[in-house]
């Protein structure tokens, strides 16, 4: 089993190396985790800055008292990464951030689909974007990651359509055949640069929003002879571009 990951601001260490990991995080490890002396563990900061450590004691019910000797940088992967998740009715948003996470998904967009059940809108939304990027910051930690996904602001048909104008590979899932959606465990995909996948919502991408993402260079693609439902669809894309681009090599 891997050493668990613990997020920190910073690696500012003492003498000899000496750091404290407080607040929530000491919390979760000295209460829930209830480190021991000697154990192991990682910090990062999220963005790919890390440490391996060695646990010296604790302080109390919120202060793990560990040895840190260097910080590494883990590179980011290529390609990298984009899933273009429309909104989901109820917890299927997070359900599909958290397991794309754990996939190895680079970034996650939410987008407000014309035919999403959901929207995001004042209050509401502010609160649903901070849910999104609180599961991506866990579920990352659960998979032992140092570098967790950047979750994006709510973005428009318009704005995807941009974002996928400068994507290597541009695709969007859509198992219409009169679509001619072609399979993407057959399409040639580039080994840099960057990938974005559109996941429609419940109801599919409209025509209009094929359309605009065409002009923008996009092309339909299928999973298979299944219908997926749209909190799942991210995941299985990613899956599959990650084994045939040798990032799960």
């Amino acid at each position: 089993m891997t050493a668990p990951v613990f997020v920190v601001d910073g690696f500012a260490a003492g003498p000899g190396g000496r750091f404290v990991v407080e607040g929530p995080e000491g919390r979760h490890a000295v209460s829930v985790k209830r480190m021991r002396p000697g154990e192991d563990v990682v910090l990062t900061n999220g963005v790919g800055l890390w440490a391996d450590c060695v646990v010296l004691g604790s302080e109390g019910k919120d202060r793990l008292i560990v040895q840190l000797d260097s910080v590494s940088e883990a590179e980011p992967e290529s390609p990298h990464i984009t899933v273009v998740q429309a909104l989901p009715k109820g917890d299927r948003g997070e359900l599909a951030v958290e397991t794309m996470t754990e996939t190895g998904v680079d970034a996650i967009v939410p987008w407000a689909a014309s035919r999403c059940v959901t929207q995001w809108k004042g209050d509401r939304g502010a609160k649903s974007l901070a849910k999104w990027r609180a599961t991506a910051r866990e579920a990352g930690k659960q998979s032992r990651r140092v570098r967790f996904p950047e979750v994006a602001g709510a973005m428009s048909t318009k704005q995807v359509a941009a974002l996928l104008a400068t994507a290597d590979l541009a695709a969007v899932l859509h198992e219409d055949p009169e679509a001619g959606s072609a399979a993407l465990a057959t399409a040639e995909l580039p080994c840099a640069g960057s990938i974005v996948l559109v996941v429609g919502p419940e109801g599919g991408v409209s025509p209009e929003e094929l359309t605009a993402f065409a002009a923008a260079g996009a092309h339909p693609y299928r999973l298979g002879p299944s219908v997926l439902r749209t909190s799942t669809a991210g995941t299985v894309a990613a899956a599959l571009v990650m084994a045939r681009t040798g990032r799960w090599s």
